[in-house]
C-alpha cells in the first residue's frame, strides 16, 4: 500500500511539473498602451488564444497611448495600442533605442462626449462651448454650467476626462482647445475609461469624454451629446455612419497598432497580425467601433510582409483625417 501511495505521489509531481514545464514554455505576446484600442485589441486576443488552444499567451495592458509607447520604445513590449499616430519624441525615443515598428491603422472612432443621463438641458455642444470648458484659462474659473451658456442652470460642472498619458487627451485636446495637451487640470482623470464611466454616470452634473466604444457599452448610464459640426452648423450624433459619412466633425479619428520589426521574428507574433488583420472587421464591429475598408487591412498585412517602416503621419497628430484620406495614405506608403 504504501509503494503504491509513492507512485501515485510520484505521478502526481510529474503531473505538476509537465504542466509547469508547458506553462513556462507557453509563448507570450506583450501588448500595451491606449485604451480607447484595447477593447479591439482584447477581442482579438481572446479569440486568437482560443484558436491557438491557448499555446500562446497575449497579454494586453492600458496605460494609454503615451505610455504604452513608453515602454513599446524601450523594447518592453511587442505591440502598442495607440489611439493617435506615434509623435516626433517617441520616433525619436524608439530610434535610439534602436526599436522599429511598422504603422497598423485598425479602426476608426467617434470621440465621445457624454453627459449624465438625468441631465435635461445639454442637447448638444459645440466646439466652443467644449473649449470654454476645458481649457486652461477655465481652470478654477469655469465651475457651473451657465459660466458656459447662460441658458444653462446654475449648477457645478463636474468633469471627467483623459488622463495625460492618454492618446485621446492629445486628441481631444488639439480638436477642440486647438493645442495638443493643452487643457485645464482641475478635473477627474483617468487613462482607464471605465473609471471616467463611473464617475458621469452617477453624478447628474458630470461631462466627460472617451471612445465610442465605453460609451456604447453603457448607454443606459450615459447620454452621448451631439457635437456641432463647425462646417455646417447641424449637431450630429456620436456613431459609425456618422464617422463614415465624415459629418462627426472634429472628433473622429483613426486609431492603430504598431507592431515591433524585431517581434516579427516570432512566428507567434506574425500569426497574431494575420488573424487580427483577417478577423477585424467583425471584432472591430462587435465592439462598436467603426471598420476599415478591407483594402487597408490587406495594406497592413502588405506592410509586415515588406518591411515597410515608420509611419504616415510624420510624427505629429491630425484632426479632421477621414476614412478615405486614410486609404490614400497607406496607398502611398
Amino acid at each position: 500500500m504504501v509503494k503504491h501511495s509513492n507512485l501515485v505521489s510520484t505521478l502526481v509531481m510529474a503531473g505538476f511539473m509537465l504542466a509547469g514545464t508547458q506553462a513556462a514554455q507557453a509563448q507570450v505576446i506583450k501588448i500595451d498602451g491606449s485604451s480607447t484600442v484595447y477593447p479591439v485589441t482584447e477581442a482579438v486576443a481572446e479569440d486568437f488564444q482560443k484558436a491557438k488552444k491557448n499555446a500562446v499567451k497575449v497579454t494586453v495592458g492600458i496605460s494609454g497611448t503615451g505610455g504604452g509607447f513608453k515602454k513599446f520604445c524601450r523594447g518592453e513590449t511587442d505591440f502598442s495600442n495607440a489611439s493617435r499616430p506615434i509623435l516626433a519624441k517617441e520616433m525619436e525615443d524608439c530610434r535610439a533605442a534602436g526599436v522599429e515598428y511598422v504603422e497598423m491603422p485598425v479602426a476608426f472612432d467617434a470621440l465621445t462626449v457624454v453627459v449624465n443621463p438625468k441631465n435635461s438641458f445639454i442637447k448638444q455642444f459645440t466646439v466652443e462651448e467644449l473649449k470654454k470648458m476645458w481649457e486652461p484659462a477655465a481652470q478654477g474659473k469655469i465651475t457651473k454650467w451657465n459660466q458656459v451658456n447662460p441658458a444653462w442652470p446654475d449648477a457645478p460642472i463636474k468633469l471627467f476626462g483623459a488622463g495625460s498619458d492618454s492618446g485621446t487627451f492629445d486628441y481631444f485636446t488639439e480638436a477642440i482647445v486647438g493645442k495638443a495637451k493643452s487643457s485645464r487640470g482641475d478635473y477627474t482623470a483617468s487613462e482607464d475609461d471605465n473609471v471616467l464611466v463611473k464617475g458621469v454616470s452617477v453624478d447628474v452634473n458630470s461631462v466627460g469624454y472617451f471612445g465610442y466604444a465605453y460609451y456604447a457599452e453603457n448607454m443606459g448610464k450615459l447620454k452621448g451629446v451631439p457635437v456641432v459640426n463647425p462646417k455646417t452648423g447641424k449637431p450630429v450624433e456620436p456613431s459609425g455612419t456618422n464617422v463614415e459619412n465624415g459629418s462627426y466633425v472634429p472628433l473622429s479619428r483613426p486609431i492603430f497598432v504598431y507592431v515591433n520589426v524585431k517581434s516579427l521574428a516570432k512566428a507567434e507574433v506574425k500569426e497574431f497580425i494575420d488573424f487580427y488583420m483577417k478577423n477585424a472587421d467583425k471584432l472591430v464591429r462587435e465592439v462598436k467601433y467603426v471598420p476599415l475598408p478591407k483594402v487597408v487591412y490587406d495594406a497592413n498585412l502588405k506592410h509586415v510582409r515588406e518591411l515597410k517602416k515608420g509611419t504616415v503621419f510624420g510624427g505629429h497628430n491630425e484632426v479632421g483625417v477621414t476614412v478615405d484620406d486614410l486609404i490614400k495614405r497607406e496607398a502611398k506608403m
